[in-house]
């Protein structure tokens, strides 16, 4: 498509777009919210959710386990089509559960295991400090230090984002010595997509495992763990999900793992055996699936606003969400370049394998003209040292905001 700098140009394809309803169904805050990768909108339907099961809990008391409108003893199955969907996953391999960094020592538990020389774990450069924290953790539990047992895959001098190549040429490097390979699904400060096929098959071709931190990637990029062999997955609900702030995270473990019974795994008893839960045995008996990483009982309250983004994403589907979220940043990338076509005062270091985020790289007067930014009524991110982020959500954002934006970005230069 052949983009305009015009306002008129912004809402015309507004009108004809297939998903302008769906922006309804949120609420929306005063002024233009570009920051749905921290913190999802609230759909308006969450209140109706929420208050359901205060309902059930008020006339029903402990008898809401199992005659709620949805049972809460069976509560963490309800997402798992949805989820499955979202993940390119069976429902059997996805469960909402606990926290995303809980999630991910759940899975380091299970899947990082040094011994006969591997013990090597390989990530990008600047991953997200929960993932750093939870590697170099786990690294020490083992009686290593995280110098000699952390990889960390750098760009290239000179750019900003990272090279398929460049990872799977590390990955090779190390191979001897490689016991699991963990990167982002979408990097957050970059925005960077990563070719997920590829490092899944070079971690697999080196004899180690292969997760995936997808906080900035589920209901924000098509995804096939599944079909791609990935070993596990882990996400938030907060971010592009629209759980709510602090919302229940999930987790993906690929089927071929079921049958392991050599495997490691933290037990809780809400991972145990469904059917006899509560005869309180001695003695773990896995539930069948992802189901059996479970720990603890299901957070109903959070898994209601949950289910209240779902049915959203079950309406709109993934392809055109990610179509238009394509042309979204497209078209702010398009705006941004004509004010500043030689790069003098910023530079969009987001790749064209992006989520729908663009970051800015400021090359001075970052924190003022964020200031400004924020004082014309742009909700953006700022992250340090000198990155504005800028994430159109295709569910609520508009093209005629993204026209806003770059006139007023324009301006507070």
């Amino acid at each position: 498509m052949v983009f305009k700098n015009e306002r008129s140009f912004a809402k015309n394809l507004d009108r004809n777009d297939p998903l302008k309803s769906f922006r309804s169904k949120f609420l929306l805050p005063k002024g233009i919210y570009f920051t749905g990768n921290s913190l999802g909108l609230q759909p308006k339907n969450t209140k109706s959710f929420v208050i359901s099961e205060l309902e059930d809990w008020a006339k029903l008391g402990v008898e809401g386990h199992v005659h709620a409108k949805r049972p809460w003893l069976y509560y963490h199955k309800f997402a798992k089509k949805s989820l499955a969907r979202l993940v390119g996953a069976t429902p059997g391999e996805v469960v909402a559960m606990n926290q995303l960094t809980v999630n991910l020592h759940l899975m380091l538990v299970t899947f990082y295991k040094p011994s006969g020389g591997r013990f090597k774990i390989i990530t990008e450069a600047g991953a997200f400090s929960s993932d750093q924290y939870a590697f170099e953790s786990h690294i020490r539990l083992h009686g290593m230090h995280p110098d000699a047992a952390l990889v960390e895959v750098a760009p290239r001098a000179g750019e900003y984002a990272l090279r398929t190549e460049d990872i799977v040429k590390t990955i090779k490097h190390n191979a001897d010595q490689l016991a699991l390979v963990v990167f982002g699904g979408v990097q957050y400060y970059t925005g960077q997509f990563f070719d997920i096929a590829a490092i899944t098959k070079a971690a697999h071709d080196a004899g180690a495992f292969a997760g995936f931190d997808l906080a900035h990637a589920i209901g924000n990029v098509p995804l096939s763990l599944n079909d791609h062999d990935v070993d596990f997955a882990v996400w938030c609900g907060y971010k592009y999900l629209n759980s709510g702030p602090g919302g229940i995270a999930g987790a993906f473990v690929h089927e071929k793992h079921f049958g392991n019974k050599a495997l490691p795994r933290l037990s809780g008893w809400w991972g145990y055996h469904e059917a006899d839960r509560f005869k309180m045995k001695k003695g773990f008996v896995p539930m069948q699936g992802v189901d059996a990483w479970q720990l603890s009982n299901f957070p109903v309250l959070s898994g209601a606003a949950h289910l209240a983004s779902l049915e959203i994403f079950e309406k709109a589907a993934m392809p055109k969400l990610r179509k238009k979220s394509e042309m979204l940043t497209g078209y702010a990338e398009f705006l941004l370049k004509l004010i500043d076509p030689e790069e003098k005062y910023f530079k969009i270091i987001t790749p064209a394998d992006r989520g729908c985020q663009l970051s800015i790289l400021m090359r001075s007067n970052g924190h003022p003209v964020f200031k400004k930014l924020s004082a014309a009524g742009i909700i953006a991110d700022w992250r340090e040292p000198d990155v504005i982020r800028i994430a159109p959500v295709p569910l609520y954002n508009t093209f005629e905001e993204v026209w806003k934006f770059g006139e007023i970005f324009k301006k507070s230069l």
